[in-house]
């Protein structure tokens, strides 16, 4: 009967429950839980279970929490992928992207991407961006996501900022969608430099994928955004 690792679970009950809190009525994941919990004092660390714990007891069912109310995990594909390299990069390469904006110690340097609403000619689409030091974020809903629509919302960015906009977009990191064909034209008007991510790598601009997952929490794929 004193073999074998006992199972933390019931004398760590009181932090079962303040993670059972904070995530129903906070929206946060378990691991900001236990850092939370932690960073202020709220619980020694003797008095917690790891981030990894926590996530194998939602998997055995021993907390009121479902992997189903935990959208990250659910989305995860653990599948091997193998990368293509047969897809044309648009124009300059992140290859070509000073290690510096890598650090996120500069402001200045954001990644773009969009979000689609229902699959039809008629929904509205938004242009997202994300600045990499901050996590600045805009939303810009565009009427569709043609390259003209997406660069219509950059001249009215570059008409509202004026003479600051090079001290604000440095760099613009995106991805190889035909929708962001034109926006290496920005670098004949402006300083900005736009670099295109490998082919089907979405994590060279994970900034802005993860903002767009919140946004999805939302506005699941499928759904119209004039909803």
């Amino acid at each position: 009967s004193e073999c074998g690792r006992k199972s933390l679970f019931l004398r760590r009950h009181k932090f079962i429950d303040y993670v059972s809190h904070c995530f129903h009525n906070h929206g946060w994941s378990l691991d900001a839980c236990v850092g939370y919990a932690l960073a202020k004092g709220i619980f020694q660390k003797d008095q917690v279970v790891s981030t990894k714990t926590l996530y194998n007891y939602v998997d055995l069912g021993l907390m009121d929490i479902k992997n189903g109310d935990l959208p990250e995990k659910v989305k995860r594909n653990t599948k091997t992928r193998h990368a293509r390299v047969n897809k044309r990069i648009l124009g300059r390469s992140i290859d070509e992207r000073s290690p510096r904006i890598e650090s996120r110690k500069d402001f200045g340097h954001w990644e773009c991407d969009l979000v689609l609403g229902h699959k039809t000619k008629d929904d509205d689409v938004l242009l997202t961006l994300c600045e990499r030091k901050t996590r600045q974020f805009f939303m810009i809903k565009i009427e569709d996501k043609t390259s003209a629509s997406v660069m219509k919302a950059f001249d009215k960015l570059r008409e509202y900022y004026g003479s600051k906009w090079n001290q604000i977009f440095r760099s613009i990191t995106t991805d190889n969608g035909s929708e962001f064909a034109d926006l290496s034209d920005l670098e004949q008007v402006s300083k900005t430099l736009v670099y295109y991510a490998h082919p089907y790598t979405s994590c060279d601009k994970g900034s802005v994928e993860r903002h767009n997952g919140l946004i999805r929490r939302y506005i699941p794929k499928g759904d119209r955004m004039d909803k």
